[in-house]
């Protein structure tokens, strides 16, 4: 995305916008926002998601904070084979503003300062705002299938329905 395709002030809008490391105070409003972006479902406890990224390079798990109010997230991570984005998140009045691609940038940022040579993301097929959004941003889609072992199951919370256990595209 080049800054001719954002909005009028757009990148006055996302530069106002601090991107940090999370801190646990930032818990509830990340688990608001999320669920606000419709990212969080039955099969993933967004609770365990964020306690297991703490005790795995936490220092990739960034925040975007503008007038001490949470307004986006990236949940990135190196394997030393491929870096991936999990999680991204831009609160829904901000979006269009350049937030996103923000994230993305930083994150790319920090894999290849990892020596991370390609980064991968899995989008629902369906999904093809958020497809066009990172062709914007030079992705392209691979042609490869994504498959999925559950090895520790993330029991619904109590606020959530229970997950349809025929489901197939469980991440």
């Amino acid at each position: 995305m080049s800054p001719s395709d954002l909005p009028e002030g757009a990148d006055a809008a996302a530069d106002a916008v601090r991107i940090r490391p999370f801190a646990v105070a930032d818990t509830e409003p990340v688990v608001a926002l999320w669920r606000a972006a419709g990212l969080v479902v039955p099969w993933n406890d967004p609770y365990l998601d964020i306690e297991r990224k703490l005790a795995v390079q936490p220092e990739l798990f960034l925040v975007g904070e503008a007038g001490g109010a949470l307004v986006a997230t990236a949940m990135i991570g190196y394997d030393g084979h491929r870096g991936w984005v999990n999680y991204l998140a831009v609160d829904g009045s901000r979006r269009g503003a350049g937030l996103g691609a923000r994230l993305m940038a930083e994150a790319e940022r920090l894999l290849a300062e990892r020596g991370c040579p390609k980064l991968n993301l899995q989008v629902r097929s369906t999904n093809a705002g958020v497809i066009a959004f990172y062709r914007s941003l030079g992705y392209e889609v691979d042609d490869v299938a994504s498959l999925g072992k559950r090895l520790i199951p993330d029991g619904p919370r109590h606020d959530q329905p229970r997950p349809d256990e025929s489901r197939v595209d469980a991440p």
